[in-house]
């Protein structure tokens, strides 16, 4: 992938990186994975799909919860050398309370990733946790300053995760929300004034987004990117999803197929998949 890429706005497959850790969930990874894989720019031609999903292990091999093993493309090793050639950073849950106490990645590539955008807002990046893979960017700090949700049977832990994060580090408290499918933060364009009716704020969770995909919204050209905003912004202005349950990485994944390529093409994945797509909350941004 070039190294000048700032987003994808073309037909070039955008870069996902799911993280495999041990005792993962499969159900947070599978249903990204479907999504992901089903999505298409020209669905009467396979050659045109619009992502490109590398699984990320400690192990050539890695475990589940579940007990089911999945095989690991690259090392970690490999993906922190490789970290720039991902758009998308993919967090699931399963065991995150070993993961955070021994100290294992995914924590390493959380960081790693977060810190590229930093150094490079200039590029469009994604991190998506599913279930309690929010919890694994609670503890590296993401989430300070931002909204995000969980699953609903763990939300006090993870209220206690992200109070002690943001304590240690100094910043703004998370706002946990207990009732969203999926929250987005930090939405990166801004639109003339014309277009303000694009602003998405919590009151808008489950309503349809109204709007085109932010990097590939090719049938207009009004969308203007203010690099100077995205500086300012935390964490220089990554997008980061925090999905609910296990089956709610789904929804936050077709919303990610909507903002990364289109609506009808996260509509036709949600058709193909034959999932009712329910839709979450974009927090205080702007998304085109």
């Amino acid at each position: 992938m070039a190294e000048s890429k700032t987003s994808a706005i073309s037909d070039e497959p955008i870069n996902v990186l799911i993280a495999l850790h041990p005792k993962f969930d499969i159900l947070d990874f599978s249903g990204p994975l479907a999504v992901f894989s089903a999505a298409q720019h020209d669905f009467s031609d396979d050659s045109s799909k619009a992502f490109e999903v590398t699984l990320a292990g400690a192990e050539p091999q890695v475990l589940s919860s579940q007990g089911a093993i999945v095989q690991s493309q690259i090392t970690y090793k490999e993906a922190h050398e490789r970290i720039n050639e991902f758009d998308v950073l993919i967090i699931l849950g399963g065991n995150t309370d070993e993961v955070i106490k021994k100290e294992l990645e995914p924590l390493g590539i959380i960081t790693a990733f977060s810190d590229l955008q930093k150094r490079d807002p200039a590029r469009e990046r994604t991190m998506l946790s599913v279930c309690t893979g929010a919890h694994l960017l609670a503890h590296e700090g993401i989430l300070c300053g931002l909204a995000a949700t969980t699953h609903p049977d763990h939300i006090t832990h993870f209220e206690n995760l992200c109070s002690d994060a943001c304590t240690r580090l100094g910043t703004d408290r998370t706002d946990v929300m207990d009732d969203a499918r999926y929250v987005v933060n930090n939405l990166r364009f801004e639109l003339d004034e014309d277009a303000s009716p694009y602003t998405r704020r919590k009151s808008d969770a489950g309503k349809p987004h109204g709007r085109k995909g932010s990097i590939s919204f090719k049938e207009s050209r009004t969308r203007r990117e203010s690099i100077v905003r995205r500086v300012a912004m935390r964490l220089g202005g990554l997008r980061v999803i925090t999905a609910g349950g296990q089956s709610a990485g789904v929804d936050a994944s077709l919303y990610l197929v909507s903002a990364l390529v289109d609506e009808k093409c996260a509509e036709e994945v949600a058709r193909l998949l034959q999932w009712n797509w329910t839709k979450g909350v974009v927090v205080d941004g702007i998304d085109v």
